[in-house]
């Protein structure tokens, strides 16, 4: 039986993904294009605000299936290309790192713009262990050189509490509570100007490859957009009558 991706609409704002093909959740090319589809058919819903990735049993994602891919070029470049699809998504993504979390899976959490982890969860940079490689570039990005050339070069299991001293996951929690804490800040990303956290996911993730001053250009055209939108006016209609205000992404 091939593996599947549960869709589970938590809200009309907020969707998780779960990866369902035991027992480590790989993703070979045919679960990449299930994976592929599911997010086709959730992105289509233009009230998602906020996307949870998280894996059923013991593991988050163990990455490609290396039986299935035995040497295939093509299937590196189609694991990319999924990878690229989940960095690229318009809405924040929280990745729920339930267990472990290895080799393409860890590249697929680091994707990711979010990342808690259960105490349980384990961090693997498996691609010196099977003659590959991966997160090469994203991990220093994250981490810094030094501490992702000691999870890279080694290949050695990494605990939840190093993750987080890391940097690599910003909180850890108890296996039963992991899904609800996902939950819980996805509901927060959703309240917040739909227009405004797109448009600061975009500039964020480009940081660090800009100047200054190609910062500063990119985000004065993002902020000249977002002071004309309706949720601008929006909120500050609602700070002067002391209450919430709805957003509408417009």
């Amino acid at each position: 039986m091939s593996g599947v991706v549960h869709i589970e609409r938590i809200s009309d704002a907020i969707t998780r993904l779960e990866l369902d093909n035991p027992p480590m959740n790989p993703l070979g090319p045919e679960m990449r294009a299930t994976f592929m589809a599911a997010l086709d058919e959730v992105e289509r819903n233009d009230a998602l605000r906020c996307l949870i990735v998280t894996g059923r049993g013991r593991a988050f994602c163990s990455g490609d299936d290396l039986k299935q891919a035995a040497g295939k070029g093509e299937d590196l470049a189609g694991f990319g290309r999924l990878l690229d699809r989940v960095e690229g998504s318009r809405v924040p993504v929280i990745a729920a790192v339930n267990g472990w979390c290895v080799g393409g899976g860890f590249e697929l959490a680091l994707c990711c713009d979010i990342r808690l982890a259960s105490t349980e969860a384990r961090f693997v940079c498996a691609g010196v262990n099977v003659g590959l490689m991966a997160s090469t570039y994203r991990l220093p990005r994250l981490i810094g050189e030094s501490r992702a050339k000691s999870m890279l070069l080694t290949g050695l299991p990494h605990d939840a509490e190093t993750a987080e001293r890391y940097g690599l996951v910003t909180g850890l929690h108890a296996p039963e509570g992991l899904q609800d804490a996902a939950v819980a800040l996805a509901e927060r990303i959703a309240t917040r100007a739909p227009l405004s956290v797109e448009a600061t996911k975009r500039t964020a993730h480009r940081a660090l490859d800009l100047s200054p001053e190609e910062s500063g250009r990119i985000w004065g055209d993002e902020l000249r957009i977002l002071r004309r939108s309706n949720d601008h006016k929006a909120a500050l209609e609602a700070f002067r009558e002391r209450r919430d205000p709805v957003f509408t992404r417009s």
